[in-house]
């Protein structure tokens, strides 16, 4: 599982022109579910999602969750994270989750950054998205499941 954060001052995702999830100041989050996720990536990822310190406090540092700051999280679907570029010039998604899978466990995702007390958004999974964003310092992060041993 990877998914993108980016800390935003707003952003906005729309499906065929209108207006599906739009929040204010807080995350937006590109999930990407690969082949072999599960519930606990999920349920892992969510809580790093909600408790990441990368919102600035009275000093400026980064050093306040989106739970502490009160954000909001725009979470938007994204199989293209879960793509490989290593061989040739059009991209792999060999390692993307089946789609009823993905589905899944993106609804856990969103349900249980909601089970925290944050206020959620979300994209149309599956559906073709324009996506708005005014990335917030910029700031943008990764979470990978590879990763999760070091963490």
């Amino acid at each position: 599982m990877k998914v993108l954060l980016q800390r935003v001052a707003r952003a906005q995702v729309d499906v065929g022109g209108e207006p599906v999830g739009r929040i204010g100041a807080g995350l937006l989050v590109f999930l990407g579910v690969e082949t072999g996720d599960g519930p606990s990536e999920t349920e892992r990822h969510a809580a790093k999602t909600a408790e990441l310190r990368i919102f600035p406090d009275e000093a400026g540092r980064m050093n306040r969750s989106v739970e502490e700051v009160g954000g909001e999280v725009l979470v938007v679907s994204q199989f293209t994270l879960a793509g490989s570029t290593r061989r040739g010039r059009r991209p792999s998604f060999e390692r993307a989750a089946p789609p009823e899978t993905a589905r899944a466990l993106y609804e856990q995702f969103v349900a249980a950054l909601r089970r925290r007390g944050l206020t959620v958004a979300t994209g149309r999974f599956g559906a073709m998205m324009d996506v708005e964003l005014v990335n917030a310092g910029p700031v943008t992060l990764m979470l990978d499941s590879k990763d999760a041993a070091s963490e």
